[in-house]
């Protein structure tokens, strides 16, 4: 099995840190027939109160209409990398040591597997550190 991997684009808005602050935003998302693949969300260490969730991918000109309506924004300055490919033990492993090869850190890193399968999100500080990220994640032979 081969490695898909591209681009993503990454969505956030703030949500309040309290019971229904989560739910508000996605179920405006739901309402819009938004289809989400990758859903984060946690506290904000920053902002007492507050926590931010990321979303992608945002398809279309009615999805983009309602998530910007609620809030979110593109975070077009940070390089996203969508890699899906098999479950295999060390895929994880094998991807940080390509792009620690590069000399290159991440500003975040989320994987999860099902069904034999695995998809992994790599943040990065630019568009062009994850452009070269996907060069090298490109050479790997999983």
């Amino acid at each position: 099995m081969s490695l898909s991997i591209k681009r993503a684009e990454l969505w956030a808005a703030e949500i309040e840190d309290q019971a229904g602050g989560l739910a508000q935003k996605l179920a405006g998302l739901s309402e819009a027939g938004v289809n989400l693949e990758f859903i984060f969300a946690r506290r904000s260490s920053e902002a007492p109160g507050k926590g931010v969730v990321f979303v992608t991918p945002l398809k279309g000109a009615r999805a983009i209409r309602a998530a910007k309506e609620l809030g979110f924004q593109a975070l077009g300055r940070v390089g996203v990398v969508r890699v899906e490919g098999p479950d295999k033990k060390g895929i994880a492993a094998h991807m940080t040591g390509a792009v620690a090869k590069l000399d290159v850190t991440m500003r975040g890193f989320s994987a999860t597997s099902m069904h034999k399968r695995s998809v992994i999100h790599l943040a990065f500080d630019s568009v062009a550190d994850a452009t070269r990220a996907i060069r090298a994640l490109k050479k790997l032979k999983i």
